[in-house]
């Protein structure tokens, strides 16, 4: 005598030579599950480290530029300054004489003055902001 048949979630289903799934399958299944997860996990990661470093470029930008207004003047010969803020960045503040081959106006030569910021001391700068002053 044959058991009848019996509905199931997936199909109906004999009492004899029952199917589902193997062990092998559901491995199968969770490492692909895995790898999935791990791939969302790391593009989730990126936008967080993209993130981070466009707030230090900006606040970068904004020290390099408050580091030009910081001086209305250029001594005679220029200036060549350096520090740190807030423990996070490194500052170079510097005029050095731009030598054009002729002056517009005798005794009031040009300046080139640069500003650079960096997050740390290992990285490229951040920020570099120029000019020329007379």
């Amino acid at each position: 005598m044959r058991p009848s048949a019996r509905p199931t979630a997936f199909g109906l289903r004999t009492g004899h030579g029952e199917r589902g799934f193997s062990l092998l399958e559901v491995l199968v299944a969770l490492a692909i599950m895995a790898l999935s997860l791990g791939a969302l996990y790391e593009a989730a990661g990126g936008s967080v480290r993209s993130a981070q470093v466009v707030e230090q470029r900006g606040t970068a930008i904004l020290l390099a530029q408050s580091l030009l207004d910081s001086r209305d003047t250029v001594d005679a010969g220029g200036f060549d300054l350096g520090g740190e803020h807030d423990g996070r960045f490194r500052w170079r503040l510097s005029a050095r004489p731009f030598v054009t081959g002729r002056e517009a106006v005798p005794g009031w030569p040009l300046y080139r003055v640069e500003a650079v910021a960096s997050h740390d001391a290992r990285s490229l700068p951040s920020a570099s902001v120029e000019g020329r002053v007379r």
